[in-house]
Formats: structure tokens, C-alpha cells, sequence
């Protein structure tokens, strides 16, 4: 599987004098370079070398295919709308009745319904069967700005704090991104802020076990120390990452809401750059709502990306151009199962294209 993240340059360094002598990188810096991304196809040839084979085009395929099932609902429904003879009034007005079905929301429908005109315009189509592709084409223009890799390296250690409701599959997918990174060849700790869930900290202590990471946690403790203990621990302890586990909250219970703002200004007082990120973990079958959380949790956090869970089968999906249209936080990555290969990052393309089947 190819990497989920993308690392982040350091500074540039003075250059050194032509006599001075070379020196070796450290195996530590060495297994941190190897962790970067394959340079670009472009980059590679103009280094002169010929690009090496890799699986990242066959596993991307694997993945899109899982997306389309997942998101094979939504575009049945839209499908469905294209099977006529022209292009008129009624095609529209069903198209906009099954793009708002889909959680799109009203003011990203009307934002592609507007567009698709211009583009069948544009295009002088003729066919309902090439206003698809134009619909395709649109919605992949409105998610674009969603499209943003995850970048860990600019600070050591880069400190993730990652929200979420109860249910959403937020300490699921802290384990997912612990595995990738893991095996990617970065130092993760793990912070068990959840103490407010059952079993929540047995839970993320069987990731950091899985992935043979290291994981604070305190038998009742409060969160914010917990988090504080957290990231002064990696610090001391050379850790490249450190993944914050908060409880889950619904945006409604302010006084929970007022917990996990205390837990970002204590973070800030072990780290005074962090949180690096700040993450929500959204479920996708919870259509507008989805984007009332984002909303709300944006308010309390300011967040710097999300990860969509559960795109699969009885997902909408459509509720992404509603974030793109009223909330453009990117979206890191998107979820369509439990398994470690049903999370991936997202494709602003390839996610239109699955969700019009």
C-alpha cells in the first residue's frame, strides 16, 4: 500500500563549504528519509533515473473499486436520472430532488446545478449520458479544495489531536493511522484522553500493542493531564508523532465541548506550536448532521482536517460537497470499512467519479 502522508520539507541549511567533509547521516535520519513518498514522476526523470515499479496503482484500483460499492446507493439514485432521451427542464428538476436526497445540501446543489448548465452549454451536449460526465466533472471541481495530504515532519514531535462523537470511528481510525505510520518507520506515542468512554483506553492500548507503540495513559485520569503527559513524554522520548485520543462529544453538551478546549490549551502549554493538527472524525451516514459537527467542532477546535468513516453502502456521500461548499476543511482521508485497507486518502476525482457509479 503506497504512503498516506506526505512529509514535510525541512528548512533549508546553510550550504557547506567545499572543503569541509562529509557527513554521514544517521541510521535515525536515514529510516526517516525512506519514509518520504516516491518523488513524482516528473522529479524522477528529471534526476535522470528510470521510475521503479511499485503496487500503488493496483492497490488505488482495489481501493477505488471498494469506494464505488460503498458509495454504490447514491449513485444508483443519481444514475437513475440520466436513462432519458434529452436534456430538459424535468432532467434537472430530478437530478436536483437526487443530489439533495444524497445529503448534497441546497446551497452545493444549487452551486452544481448551476455549473452542470454552464458546462452542457459549454459543451454543447446532446446527450443525458454526457451530462453525467459534466456532473462528474463538477462535483470534482467543487471537492478539489477538500483534496490536502496529511504532512508530518515540520515539528518533532508532530502532535495529531483527534475528535469525534461517540460511534464515528474515531479511536479505529487513530489505529489505522498508528499502523501506517508504524510501519512507515515513525516514532508514535499514544496519548489515552478518552476517559470518558468504557473500555475506550483498552481499546487504543491494543493498537499500541498491535503496532508495538508507545501509549500514556492514567487509570481515571483527566484528560488534559493525560494529554500534557502525553507530549512532554514526546518530547523527552525522540517520538516523531504523537496521536492525541480525545473523548467523544456531541457539539450540544457545551460543558463537554469546554473539556476538549482545555485539552488543546494544556497541549499548548507542553508545546507551545501544538496541536499540530487537529482532526474530526465524522460518520458519513449521518448525511447533514455530519456538517453540523463539522461546523460546530471547527468553532470550538479550529480544525485542520477530517476524516469521513463509513462510506459504505448506507452512506449518502453527497454531504462532502456540502462541507466543500460551507465549510472547506480538507479531508485527509475517507473510510469505507473496518478493515486497515478500508481507509484511504482522498481524491477529489476519484471520489466523484465512485460516487456517480
Amino acid at each position: 500500500m503506497f504512503s498516506f502522508f506526505r512529509k514535510k520539507s525541512p528548512a533549508p541549511t546553510p550550504e557547506v563549504p567545499a572543503t569541509a567533509p562529509a557527513i554521514e547521516a544517521s541510521s535515525d535520519s536515514d529510516a526517516r528519509t525512506r519514509w518520504d513518498a516516491a518523488p513524482a514522476a516528473e522529479d524522477i526523470r528529471a534526476q535522470g533515473r528510470a521510475p521503479t515499479p511499485t503496487t500503488a496503482a493496483p492497490a488505488r484500483q482495489s481501493w477505488m473499486e471498494r469506494l464505488k460499492s460503498g458509495l454504490r446507493k447514491t449513485g444508483s439514485s443519481i444514475a437513475t436520472v440520466f436513462t432519458g432521451t434529452q436534456i430538459d427542464d424535468n432532467l434537472y428538476e430530478e437530478l436536483e430532488t437526487a443530489l439533495l436526497m444524497a445529503d448534497t445540501g441546497v446551497k452545493a446543489t444549487e452551486q452544481l446545478l448551476a455549473d452542470l448548465k454552464r458546462r452542457v452549454k459549454e459543451a454543447k451536449a446532446t446527450d443525458p449520458a454526457q451530462v453525467k460526465g459534466l456532473l462528474a466533472a463538477a462535483i470534482a471541481d467543487l471537492l478539489a479544495p477538500l483534496q490536502k495530504p496529511l504532512e508530518i515532519g515540520a515539528q518533532q514531535p508532530t502532535v495529531i489531536m483527534v475528535a469525534g462523537v461517540n460511534g464515528a470511528g474515531k479511536t479505529t481510525s487513530i489505529g489505522k493511522l498508528t499502523k501506517h505510520l508504524a510501519d512507515s518507520g515513525q516514532k508514535v506515542l499514544l496519548a489515552a484522553a478518552d476517559t470518558f468512554r468504557a473500555a475506550a483506553k483498552e481499546q487504543l492500548a491494543v493498537w499500541a500493542d498491535r503496532n508495538t507503540v508507545e501509549i500514556v495513559s492514567q487509570q481515571g485520569g483527566d484528560p488534559a493531564a493525560v494529554s500534557f503527559d502525553a507530549v512532554s513524554a514526546g518530547r523527552a522520548r525522540g517520538k516523531d508523532v504523537v496521536l492525541v485520543d480525545t473523548a467523544g462529544r456531541l457539539p450540544t453538551q457545551l460543558h463537554l465541548m469546554e473539556e476538549l478546549k482545555k485539552i488543546k490549551r494544556v497541549v499548548q502549554k507542553a508545546d507551545a506550536t501544538a496541536p499540530h493538527e487537529v482532526l474530526l472524525v465524522i460518520d458519513g451516514n449521518t448525511g447533514q448532521n455530519a456538517l453540523a459537527q463539522v461546523k460546530a467542532f471547527d468553532e470550538a477546535l479550529q480544525l485542520t482536517g477530517l476524516i469521513v468513516t463509513k462510506l459504505d453502502g448506507t452512506a449518502k456521500g453527497g454531504v462532502l460537497c456540502a462541507i466543500a461548499r460551507e465549510k472547506p476543511i480538507p479531508v485527509y482521508f475517507i473510510g469505507v470499512g473496518e478493515k486497515l485497507e478500508d481507509l484511504e486518502t482522498f481524491d477529489a476525482r476519484e471520489f466523484a467519479q465512485a460516487l456517480l457509479a
